[in-house]
């Protein structure tokens, strides 16, 4: 018979499961540094690729933080570090265009269902929340601040739901997407239309009315997701160039 081949310890699996083990039973405590990557090298007669592959995926899997031109750190994963990691990669594979459309239609599955469970029982503690994120919403019209008040609005009515994992969500994809969007060729305007829809969302939310904040939700946030797609360009006749 064949003898079956023994696994190496220099593969980037093996020295992250190691790395990973020696965490978690407190080898090295959180915040602390990582060895060196020559000494890692060292330890596991491996390549610096294959050290650099390995501690990869310790970033990804949420067991090690690192900083510009730092060291990594050891961790524990936490629901935000590994969205973190799961997000930067959807948007790598999908590309900026197909992903941004893919995580508008998730915003509408977060907060359409949101603004139902905030209809329907949000607290006076919550509701006083998102009236004074509205009020900083409506100070911030034609400014360039709106766009950071319309996320903490959002952010606000999202909060209501009590579920860590969908705020994290939130904040890693939608709050990044709402700060990254192009802007308008008449911003006021805009912002205007926008506070009147939260406001419309707010009423909806104090008077318990769930289909109407739902309604309105879907609405606004069809309306914002198309008011920043680019017009098509045009020929004027046949064989001319197009507009720019």
């Amino acid at each position: 018979m064949r003898a079956t081949a023994t696994p190496t310890r220099n593969t980037p699996d093996v020295i992250a499961e190691t790395l990973i083990a020696e965490i978690r039973g407190g080898v090295f405590a959180p915040a602390t540094p990582l060895p060196t990557e020559r000494e890692l090298c060292e330890r596991f007669a491996a390549s610096r690729p294959t050290v650099r592959e390995a501690l990869a995926q310790l970033q990804m899997r949420g067991y090690a933080e690192a900083g510009a031109g730092k060291r990594p750190r050891a961790a524990l994963p936490s629901i935000t570090s590994i969205l973190k990691g799961t997000g930067d990669h959807i948007r790598e594979i999908l590309g900026d265009t197909e992903s941004g459309a893919h995580l508008e239609q998730m915003r509408q599955f977060i907060e359409t269902g949101a603004v139902r469970e905030a209809a329907k029982r949000a607290d006076n503690a919550q509701l006083s929340k998102l009236q004074s994120a509205l009020e900083d919403n409506f100070a911030a019209i034609g400014t360039a601040c709106f766009a950071t008040t319309d996320i903490a609005f959002h952010r606000a009515l999202v909060a209501v739901v009590g579920n860590p994992v969908i705020l994290a969500l939130h904040d890693m994809f939608v709050s990044t997407m709402i700060a990254h969007r192009p802007p308008t060729d008449d911003a006021r305007r805009y912002d205007q239309i926008a506070y009147e829809e939260h406001r419309e969302l707010y009423q909806a939310i104090l008077n318990g009315e769930v289909l109407a904040a739902t309604d309105v939700m879907d609405r606004h946030l069809t309306r914002s997701y198309r008011a920043r797609l680019q017009v098509p360009k045009i020929t004027t006749a046949a064989g001319d160039q197009p507009e720019s």
